[in-house]
This record gives structure tokens, C-alpha cells and sequence, in this order.
């Protein structure tokens, strides 16, 4: 019943934004961010914590049906609007002066995992306990690669915002690399699903498709989009009429990509890119940056948490692959990334600040798991030992980069609202 539902959804969200709030400001007080903090509330309110010590609650808040397909739509949403910010917000030219940069850490980022992941998959699906029935090496091989190598780009974009290093070419790098391995870990994620179906055309699709939304959203949709902005300065804001058209768009290039197959978020952070820069973006930022961060995106770690049961990994030799897969993906991503900044000239602290930054997974990770296990590729188990991987490697980023970089850094000046303002991602 709709109305039943609603009622149930408005509980749901209450105690959600509540339980959010709370966990985030624990977080800040130990040095975390407060992403990190929404991060961990989301297991918290899942079966493994909460479901453990009060289950009949956890049931009756989170049950299976209408509300949570509720949840799930309203995080997607918030996820899209989110990624759109960054985009928005994203410096290009900042970028064109370390490209060379840019691409060797990329690749490291990229190729490191692909190998170690390819090994370690070979004996997790052998056992037939992590992979579901019908998963070939070569799809074992490559999904768990995507899981090692992804970036939680949104993730690193408020680490970036919350520390201060925004517009600074530490900070604008590790946003290029970072958006540069999402990239091809969904193009990688394409390829598994096509195989899982058994629809080559799938992949073609999905990583052609991508490629000529590109390049059609930021040559004409980035000159179609341009007249936003002297718009937006004659009025003096962004006024609803301009909203709503680019709320349209969002949508729009959301759903496409999203039906192609390389997902709604890839297509809003492009979108966000073409946008205009300047007045246009810091006054849209500022309309839209509260109500997504505070109200939208916590429930996507949420939804994300529900799907996390942490009961599963009870045994030495479970604990013993998680503690395995930690170190996997340590190596594989934030050592290869160091590595291959310290190679191109850059300072060994800030190698290893980005390092730790590339290193951390949290919610894109979660984004790739969920679909993962959606698709019936991986088992609920090691989806758990996963998520448990993302929410490690995310935490070790703080403490990492304000160790070896952060301190050492001169204070920047305080931010103004939105996750960046003045085109400075």
C-alpha cells in the first residue's frame, strides 16, 4: 500500500540521517572525515551490527519490500547528483599540467591490480566459496581486479574538499587518476557483465557508447550548455527555469549511460565537466551541494550496509582471506600508485599522500560490490569480506596523508560551501 510505504520511508530516513549525523561527528573527532563516518553508520544500521543486537528492530525498520526499493532509488538519485557536483566542480586545466603524471599513476593504478587480482582470484574460486556457480577465471579474474583497482572517487573528492587541498595540484591530480581508474574499472565491470550474460555486444556497447557520449557531451552539449552562464549573471543566481533545465539534462544523460551499461554516475560527472564554470557553478553548487550531501547520499551507505553481514566471516580461514585481500589491495593500489609518482619526479611525501589517497575505495567500491553481487557474480560472503576491505583501505587514507603530508602542510584557507567552489576540483 503507497501510503503504508511512505510512512515506513519517512522512519527509515529519520533514523538514517540521525544515525549519519552522529556516526560522522564520532568520525571527526578522531581524524576521519565525516564520508567516512556515513561509510561505517551504513554497516552499523545493517545486519551486522544492529541486526545483532536488537534484530527484531532491525527487521522491522529496514524490512524487504517497497521501502527499501524506496531507499534504493532515492540513494541512486542522490549518488548522480553528487557525482554531477563533482564534475561541476572539476579543474581540466589543472590537469593538462601534470598529464604525463596523471597517466603513469593511472596505469599503475590500473595494471597492478589487474595482475594481483588475476592471481589471488585463481584460488578464491577454486574453493567455491566467493564466486557464485558459472563464474569463469576470466570473469573471477577481472571482477576482482575492478574491486582492487577502483577509486572512491566521490569519496576522495570531500577528503580533498575537507583537508584543504582543494584547487592544489596534489589534490587535482589524485582526482584525474582516480576519475582515470574508475573509468576503466567500469569499463572492466561492462566487460564481466557481458560475460556473465553471455552478450558481447554488451561490453562493445557499453565502452563504445561511453567513449561518443564523451566526446559529444563536452564538444556540443559543453557549447549547447555555455549560454548558463552569462544567463546566470544577468539574473544575478540560477533561477528555477535554469535549474530545472539542467535537472532535465542530468536525468537524461543519467538514464543513457545507465542503459548502455557504464552506469548513471559516469554519465553525471561528464555532464558536470561541460557544465559553465565561474558564477554558473559556484551559485549551482551552492543550491544543490546541502541537500545531497546531508540528505541524499547517507542512504546510499545504508542500502549498502544492509547488504553487508559481517556474521559471515566467521571462521580463521575467512579472516585470514579478508586480512589477505586487505594487503592485496594495499599493494595493488596504493604502494603502485606511490611507486609511480615517486618515477616521475614527485616529492616522496606527497607520492605517498597520493598514494594513500588513490588507495581508498569506500563508495564507489560499494557501488561495484553491489552490482556485483546483484548479478550473481560474487557470494554474499565475499561481498562481505569486500566491503570490509573498502571500509579499511578508506580509513587508513586520513591518518596516512595527514602523517606524511598534512602536517607539513601550511594551513589552507577556509572553504566556502559546496564540495569546491570556483571550478577548483
Amino acid at each position: 500500500m503507497p501510503t503504508a510505504t511512505a510512512i515506513h520511508f519517512f522512519l527509515e530516513l529519520a533514523v538514517i540521517l540521525a544515525t549519519c549525523r552522529v556516526v560522522g561527528l564520532v568520525a571527526k573527532r578522531v581524524g576521519q572525515p565525516q564520508v567516512v563516518g556515513e561509510m561505517i553508520a551504513g554497516v552499523v544500521l545493517g545486519p551486522s551490527l544492529l541486526g545483532q543486537i536488537a534484530p527484531g528492530i532491525q527487521q522491522q525498520l529496514f524490512p524487504p519490500g517497497p521501502a527499501n526499493v524506496v531507499l534504493y532509488t532515492m540513494a541512486q538519485i542522490g549518488l548522480v547528483l553528487y557525482m554531477f557536483l563533482i564534475g561541476l566542480n572539476f579543474d581540466v586545466d589543472l590537469v593538462k599540467h601534470r598529464a604525463g603524471t596523471a597517466v603513469a599513476v593511472s596505469a599503475a593504478g590500473i595494471v597492478a591490480p589487474l595482475v594481483l587480482g588475476a592471481l589471488v582470484a585463481v584460488p578464491l574460486l577454486s574453493s567455491g566459496d566467493y564466486f557464485s556457480d558459472g563464474v569463469t577465471t576470466v570473469m573471477a579474474m577481472l571482477f576482482l581486479g575492478a574491486a582492487i583497482a577502483i577509486t572512491a572517487f566521490p569519496m576522495l573528492a570531500r577528503i580533498i574538499f575537507e583537508k584543504g587541498l582543494s584547487g592544489t595540484p596534489l589534490g587535482t591530480l589524485a582526482l584525474a587518476c582516480g576519475a582515470s581508474d574508475d573509468a576503466v574499472s567500469w569499463c572492466i565491470l561492462a566487460v564481466v557483465l557481458a560475460m556473465n550474460r553471455d552478450q558481447p555486444a554488451m561490453a562493445v556497447l557499453a565502452i563504445g557508447g561511453g567513449v561518443v557520449y564523451t566526446l559529444v557531451v563536452l564538444t556540443i552539449g559543453r557549447r549547447g550548455l555555455r549560454v548558463l552562464g552569462p544567463m546566470a549573471e544577468r539574473h544575478g543566481t540560477v533561477t528555477p527555469p535554469m535549474l530545472s533545465v539542467v535537472l532535465i539534462a542530468l536525468m537524461a544523460c543519467a538514464w543513457f549511460t545507465d542503459v548502455i551499461g557504464i552506469y548513471a554516475i559516469f554519465g553525471a560527472f561528464i555532464l558536470g565537466v561541460a557544465m559553465p564554470s565561474g558564477f554558473f557553478e559556484q551559485h549551482l553548487t551552492s543550491r544543490l551541494e546541502p541537500l545531497v550531501t546531508t540528505f541524499l547520499l547517507p542512504m546510499f551507505f545504508v542500502y549498502s550496509g544492509l547488504n553487508t553481514q559481517i556474521g559471515l566471516v566467521n571462521t580463521p580461514t575467512l579472516w585470514a582471506v579478508t586480512v589477505g585481500l586487505v594487503l592485496v589491495a594495499i599493494i595493488g593500489k596504493g604502494v603502485a600508485c606511490t611507486l609511480a609518482a615517486r618515477a616521475r619526479k614527485i616529492p616522496l611525501r606527497e607520492a605517498v599522500a597520493l598514494g594513500s589517497l588513490m588507495n581508498a575505495r569506500g563508495l564507489i567500491g560499494l557501488i561495484l560490490l553491489n552490482i556485483g553481487l546483484e548479478a550473481g557474480i560474487i557470494t554474499p560472503t565475499l561481498f562481505t569480506i569486500l566491503v570490509l576491505v573498502a571500509i579499511v583501505t578508506t580509513l587508513m587514507a586520513s591518518p596516512i596523508f595527514e602523517y606524511v603530508y598534512g602536517r607539513h602542510r601550511m594551513s589552507a584557507p577556509p572553504a566556502t560551501s559546496g564540495p569546491v567552489t570556483g571550478r577548483r576540483l
